[in-house]
């Protein structure tokens, strides 16, 4: 038995399932928990467009020309996007556990790869149709990608990458939480490190005390990256600090997940 399975309760029918299996009922199980709790995916799904709209329309013209700003902005607005969809993971993750739902799954031997990554899935596909609506939106307002079909690609495999690591770092942080609402302060969290970043204005414009920060965590090559893909545009190394990032701290949040989840449960 792996380190991840939970212990098997003897006499219990239709254990024998495949872990396959097993794992894409886990991930309808999460989708459709997305879909009946429609004030959290509204939120998911308006607020990034929203913010797009106040800093292009009310902000936009003292930074710069509207179509400029546009153009400079959207990255920055789909990683605020995926980002806070894929914090609300440590609410369903924590709200499973209290709730005694992650009990009744180990009594039938569900292991823990399919229950967290079931949230995972969810997370993935809420941030899909998130970016999409966004995309839309800035499209209508403005935004002209001028990405080669190779270029898009990338960009959208660097954000799924981000959304992954992201999103099994918040199921780590819902493992930890003591309920739903302090899991839920880990949104404000993750939403806070795009504005220290490129994403709404250049680095060189901040003081200077903070554009060390801003250069260097992890949101900015990110940021920098799906910026340079997607208006065909210079990267330089942002795409390999960026992919460091992501796939380090993508490694860090599933160990932490598998040893706080062994710690709570088994």
């Amino acid at each position: 038995m792996s380190d991840l399975a939970i212990p098997a309760r003897a006499g219990s029918p239709g254990l024998r399932r495949g872990r396959g299996a097993e794992f894409a009922v886990m991930a309808g199980r999460c989708v459709r928990l997305s879909r009946r709790n429609i004030d959290a995916l509204l939120t998911a799904l308006m607020l990034p467009v929203l913010l797009m709209l106040i800093f292009v329309y009310l902000f936009g013209g003292a930074i710069s020309s509207r179509e400029a700003y546009v153009t400079y902005v959207v990255p920055g607005v789909l990683l605020l996007c995926t980002g806070y969809g894929a914090a609300t993971t440590a609410v369903a993750v924590s709200s499973d556990l209290t709730e005694g739902t992650v009990e009744r799954f180990r009594s039938m031997d569900v292991s823990a790869w399919a229950i967290l990554g079931g949230h995972v899935v969810a997370s993935v596909a809420r941030n899909a149709v998130a970016t999409l609506l966004v995309l839309a939106v800035a499209v209508a307002i403005g935004f002209r990608p001028s990405a080669s079909p190779a270029r898009a690609v990338a960009a959208a495999g660097v954000l799924l990458l981000f959304v992954l690591a992201m999103s099994w770092l918040s199921a780590a942080v819902g493992l930890l939480a003591s309920g739903p609402e302090a899991a839920s302060g880990f949104t404000f969290a993750v939403m806070f490190l795009p504005y220290a970043s490129s994403a709404f204005v250049p680095v060189e414009t901040m003081p200077g005390w903070i554009q060390g920060f801003a250069r260097h965590q992890p949101v900015t090559p990110v940021i920098e990256t799906l910026r340079g893909l997607l208006l065909d545009a210079p990267t330089g190394a942002a795409p390999l600090w960026a992919v460091a990032w992501c796939l380090l701290l993508l490694a860090a949040s599933v160990l932490a997940s598998v040893l706080l989840f062994r710690r709570q449960v088994c």
